[in-house]
């Protein structure tokens, strides 16, 4: 087998307290002789198993441990320089006390500290005893981590430190090398280690952009509504995105668990009907419009005034079209506006985005697949595929949200100041 070129990757390694911390030590040596660049970070109860001075040697670099290294003369933020260092962070072995961790944002190591200002993808390679790996919290917190958009490398079968026979061991070093390499082959070049700043080609100043963002809530009953898993991240990345290139900025958005957006307009709103009247209030002053919210198709006819009450047999709904937003915008667009659509498909996409696209008379559409990994709604990186109206297609690597908003931005102005694909 061929080795890896991984020559001008920086790789964060992150090792905690398992038996397993042992085959670090060849895994930094794997990913190094490879030619990337390793900074490692260890757990403290990592040591007890490997020593720093060992994975220091072997990775050329201080390992650190403490969320304030003491050799770092005050430097607190090392956690934030890291995170933004790295193009890929591999966490080898994580224990069933790092992935819960992990899972919910604690921040009491350099480790989970880095993880959270990390804006490269996560590699999480588990490593614990069977029955810890069969427990329903650990595999609740793996599923969490995939819903978050880290990947999870399952843990392989095999005899155990226990004396046991199951699945719980760590990947092998090779095997997570490999899944590295994969990685970097589906994505773009690398990373390119500064602030996600836009372009400066690409200012907005002056321009007026309306984004929709997260679900909609379509009520039953004063207790239950229809809405779907949308978080709205996409949405909001754009809009800051927007309103960092000096755009003035208008975000309706639908119910979500975000912060609002400082220097932009907050149009918050529940239902479709009233993103709708949000959106068609403001849709002749927009010179880019972005509707990235996921509005439910349906509503029922005839909600309840109380909470309906469980009663022998089924329920039978009846429900009605809500209205389509965006084609309502695009039957009424100006010239010069721009009109960029979102499709979420699982089959079909390519067909079913073209579609949209020339029904809804847009611009552009942004097409993606929530079933495949990393994608869709929840994870923080997504997955997609650019379709303009004069037929370009491009398909861009898995990424960040923060930084596909920024690469939409980019594809979108030039264009339009271009005369394409209008």
């Amino acid at each position: 087998m061929s080795t890896p070129d991984l020559s001008g990757r920086h790789l964060l390694l992150g090792v905690t307290g398992s038996i397993a911390a042992y085959k670090a030590a060849s895994l930094v040596r794997l990913f190094t002789t490879a030619g990337a660049e390793v900074r490692v970070l260890m757990t403290e109860s990592a040591s007890e198993f490997v020593t720093p001075l060992t994975l220091g040697t072997l990775s050329g670099g201080e390992v650190l441990t403490d969320v304030f290294p003491e050799n770092e003369e005050g430097n607190w933020t090392k956690h934030v320089t890291l995170g933004a260092w790295a193009d890929l962070f591999v966490v080898a072995p994580a224990t069933a006390q790092t992935v819960a961790k992990l899972a919910h944002g604690f921040c009491d190591s350099m480790l989970t500290a880095t993880a959270l200002s990390a804006r490269c993808p996560l590699l999480v390679c588990p490593a614990m005893d069977r029955e810890m790996y069969r427990h329903p919290t650990v595999r609740d917190n793996l599923e969490r981590l995939s819903e978050i958009g880290y990947e999870v490398m399952p843990a392989e079968r095999g005899e155990l430190a226990s004396g046991l026979v199951g699945q719980g061991r760590m990947p092998e070093p090779e095997a997570i090398r490999s899944r590295v390499a994969e990685q970097f082959s589906e994505s773009s070049s690398p990373t390119q280690h500064s602030d996600p700043s836009p372009g400066e080609d690409t200012p907005l100043s002056g321009a007026a952009v309306l984004v929709t963002a997260g679900p909609t809530r379509e009520p039953l009953d004063p207790v239950r509504v229809f809405t779907n898993r949308s978080t709205g991240t996409m949405g909001y990345a754009i809009a800051e995105a927007a309103a960092a290139r000096g755009a003035a900025v208008t975000l309706v958005s639908g119910p979500t668990a975000l912060d609002a957006p400082a220097e932009m307009e907050m149009v918050q709103v529940g239902t479709a009907a009233e993103m709708n009247e949000a959106v068609q209030a403001r849709r002749d002053d927009a010179d880019y419009v972005f509707a990235a919210a996921a509005v439910a198709d349906y509503t029922p006819t005839d909600p309840s005034a109380s909470k309906r009450k469980k009663e022998d047999g089924d329920l039978v709904l009846h429900l009605r079209r809500t209205p389509d937003i965006l084609k309502m915008v695009g039957d009424h667009r100006r010239p010069d506006q721009v009109l960029v659509g979102f499709a979420l498909e699982t089959e079909d996409g390519l067909d079913n985005a073209r579609r949209k696209l020339e029904d809804k008379h847009l611009d552009w559409i942004v097409l993606n697949n929530p079933t495949e990994t990393g994608a869709g709604f929840g994870p923080a990186t997504n997955r997609v595929t650019l379709l303009a109206r004069d037929g370009a297609m491009e398909e861009l690597p898995l990424m960040q949200k923060t930084e596909l908003a920024n690469t939409l931005l980019d594809r979108v102005i030039r264009a339009s100041r271009s005369g394409s694909p209008a």
